[in-house]
């Protein structure tokens, strides 16, 4: 099993791997305190695409992506856009 540290998701873009449009930027993440598993990643400088796409809100009011539909990281975080809905 791979292993990844959140840390390496800050500050990176989130683009779509259908579309290679951009949502936002890391801001920090979601995950199981126990198990250390990722959930999801929040978003800063949200894209208007994001907000017309409806991804998901926390309570408070921060855009998230579900660590489900990334797909991979490097420069750039690319994810299943079309897994978003």
């Amino acid at each position: 099993m791979l292993k990844i540290r959140g840390e390496q998701f800050i500050g990176k873009f989130v683009i779509s791997e259908e579309t290679g449009r951009k949502f936002g930027t890391v801001s920090d993440f979601k995950f199981i305190v126990e198990s250390g598993e990722l959930l999801s990643l929040l978003l800063s400088e949200v894209t208007s695409y994001a907000k017309e796409v409806g991804i998901e809100q926390d309570e408070k009011g921060r855009f998230m992506i579900p660590f489900s539909t990334v797909k991979s990281v490097g420069d750039f975080i690319i994810i299943s856009e079309r897994e978003l809905v």
